[in-house]
């Protein structure tokens, strides 16, 4: 008998900002193209976000020399504001972000399903990079008006 039980990857990083900062950053659009790379030679052009149970995203990341793109993209199973984001992908894999306060911080933990083409260890380091990005964007950022 086959099973369709695939791989589940945990990632994670403490970001040293306050939940609402956070969750305002990994949400909104106009911050998402400014983190969302795993290295310099990547970028994201563009970013659509419909946060919301059956609301969809598309992020388009792009090598910057042109050579090569996708869309990453899906729709939301479950949302509960600074706590929980909740996705399957487009492919069918699954994807879930956990939002932890900290006494100084946000601890944020990122489960997702391993696709069958790379190796687990570069889909990790992948996806590991994209979370340090964010970490780094967030905790650099100046004034920031919350909403």
């Amino acid at each position: 008998m086959e099973t369709n039980e695939r791989t589940v990857i945990r990632i994670q990083a403490t970001v040293d900002k306050a939940i609402e900062i956070v969750w305002k950053c990994w949400i909104t659009p106009e911050d998402i193209v400014k983190w969302n790379n795993a290295s310099d030679d990547w970028h994201t052009p563009r970013a659509q976000n419909d946060l919301q149970v059956d609301g969809t995203f598309n992020y388009r990341m792009e090598a910057r020399d042109g050579s090569f793109g996708f869309d990453f993209s899906g729709v939301y199973t479950n949302v509960i504001l600074n706590k929980l984001i909740e996705y399957i992908l487009d492919d069918g894999r699954k994807v879930s972000i956990q939002f932890n306060p900290l006494v100084k911080g946000t601890e944020i933990t990122e489960s997702f399903e391993a696709e069958e083409i790379n190796p687990v260890e570069m889909q990790l380091e992948g996806w590991q990079s994209i979370l340090n990005n964010f970490k780094r964007y967030t905790e650099n950022m100046s004034l920031l008006k919350v909403i």
